[in-house]
């Protein structure tokens, strides 16, 4: 029979990568993927987190697996990095987690967690979204359904539509939510629109499902986490797939989390309970490795001084890197005005690039963005900005 298969389409961010591997010019250039990059180009490693290997290759012992759930320890510091240690759920008892291969991991549980207790097998995404969302949620069986979130032409969340569209979701219907750092467009709202949000989606019984996989990134750690804390204070039910692969640069590791929010302590162990049957039935237990990092950076008060340290400069260096390229663009005479790019947030920004410019990027000049126009800033440095910025205004004149 498989002779007969057909080719599966190719991933849209990783057949670029593809494609930018094959591509001979020397001068190549790729903003596709979603990995930070200092100011040489390269993806580092946290010396926090070289620390923290090291002392854990000598005290390591064992190579057995983690229980279904994962570590204790990682759960428990997941918990606090995500709520903010003494959070009235911690102090309630009522939140569960689960460890995950990545946040992705966490998401594909979280589908077929709620698909196992009898949820209805719809989610509403925000208009854009992540591509893989919708993916993941298809394969799970799940019909996908569609919210307004940005304003092309405005350039900003279209709030009004947002609103309008979550209003009229039918009552207890699964919504996922973008915790910071929205992926693709780089807008987050602001406090004030999270608060109405969260009041919205309480009046209508709607269940949350954050994708927080950027924490850090943009506007600091606990700031990055507000409209989480936000919901979970109200006492209602969310759900919270997390990544450390951006803020941690453990991308190779896979260690994420999937931490239900319940409504009442009682709840908390049957809930518990289905996770793990959801997570024995896809990958039986996480990996190990990076967890452990993680739960060490973060227990010992030396390492996690360095690791926050070593987060605020990524993050501070992606901002210095959209207010440059902003700059850039408007000093040397760019036909349309890039300023709000500096009000955006993390890694990613909706340049407003169509896909013919995006291909004329790629084939006059090796440069390698998505067909939305999305960019990853961190992609930017100092010995790049320049030659990207040049190719931006020709193929936009």
């Amino acid at each position: 029979m498989f002779d007969k298969i057909d080719l599966a389409p190719p991933d849209a961010i990783f057949g670029l990568l593809e494609a930018y591997e094959k591509d001979g010019n020397p001068l190549k250039l790729t903003l596709c993927s979603g990995v930070y990059q200092n100011e040489s180009g390269l993806t580092p490693v946290f010396s926090a987190v070289k620390r923290a290997e090291a002392k854990l290759l000598e005290t390591e012992t064992e190579k057995n697996y983690l229980e279904i759930g994962g570590s204790p320890d990682y759960r428990r510091q997941a918990q606090r990095l995500i709520l903010g240690a003494g959070h009235p759920a911690l102090e309630d008892a009522r939140v569960v987690t689960v460890q995950t291969p990545g946040g992705t991991g966490g998401l594909r549980i979280a589908a077929d967690f709620l698909s196992n207790v009898g949820a209805r097998r719809r989610i509403w995404l925000s208009d854009p979204s992540w591509a893989n969302h919708e993916t993941l949620f298809a394969a799970a069986g799940y019909e996908v359904a569609r919210y307004r979130y940005y304003d092309a032409d405005a350039k900003c969340i279209d709030f009004d539509g947002m609103i309008e569209d979550v209003t009229a979701i039918p009552r207890g219907e699964l919504v996922l939510l973008h915790g910071c750092c929205h992926n693709p467009t780089g807008w987050d709202p602001t406090a004030e629109q999270w608060d109405t949000l969260s009041s919205v989606i309480a009046d209508r019984e709607l269940l949350p499902l954050f994708d927080f996989a950027y924490q850090g990134l943009g506007r600091g750690l606990r700031d990055d986490a507000a409209a989480i804390e936000r919901f979970a204070a109200r006492g209602t039910e969310l759900l919270i797939t997390s990544s450390n692969s951006k803020n941690f640069g453990l991308y190779n590791e896979r260690v994420g989390a999937l931490t239900v929010v319940c409504e009442k302590e009682t709840a908390c162990e049957a809930v518990l309970s289905q996770l793990k049957s959801a997570a024995r039935a896809s990958y039986s237990n996480p990996p190990a490795h990076g967890a452990a990092v993680v739960a060490a950076v973060l227990a010992d008060e030396g390492l996690r001084t360095d690791w926050e340290r070593e987060l605020d400069h990524a993050r501070t260096r992606i901002q210095e890197m959209r207010v440059s390229f902003a700059a850039l663009l408007k000093k040397k005479g760019a036909s349309r005005d890039f300023s709000w790019i500096t009000r955006q947030s993390g890694m990613f920004s909706y340049t407003g690039l169509d896909e013919t410019e995006v291909a004329a990027l790629r084939q006059r000049y090796s440069i390698y963005v998505v067909g939305s126009g999305r960019i990853n800033v961190a992609g930017l440095t100092p010995q790049n900005i320049d030659r990207v910025t040049d190719a931006i205004i020709d193929v936009t004149a």
